[in-house]
């Protein structure tokens, strides 16, 4: 699925955002099922182990989201959920 993401030193942070509908979308809840995970920004893949980020790493991350993509505010404002920013983690080089 293709994604706005941020790149946070060798870690990518990605928002399941779903344009702020009720339910997170599926993507997010196969991570939740499963955490393991490929990466590919443009030629480059990585397997990464990907969780939701804790409150307070939310907090820290959620600024820099908003300087990356205004539109995640509105998003929070649309929905009752709390969208789930999620951290993935490299466990090793794919290609």
């Amino acid at each position: 699925v293709p994604l706005c993401y941020l790149a946070d030193d060798d870690r990518i942070v990605l928002v399941a955002s779903q344009g702020g509908l009720p339910n997170d979308p599926q993507w997010y809840k196969n991570l939740v099922a499963d955490p393991s995970v490929e990466i590919q920004i443009g030629t480059r893949s990585r397997r990464m182990s990907a969780r939701t980020a804790a409150e307070s790493e939310r907090g820290a991350l959620w600024p820099r989201l908003l300087d990356l993509y205004a539109d995640y505010a509105s998003y929070q404002e649309w929905t009752d959920r709390t969208i789930p920013v999620v951290i993935c983690e490299p466990i090793g080089e794919v290609a």
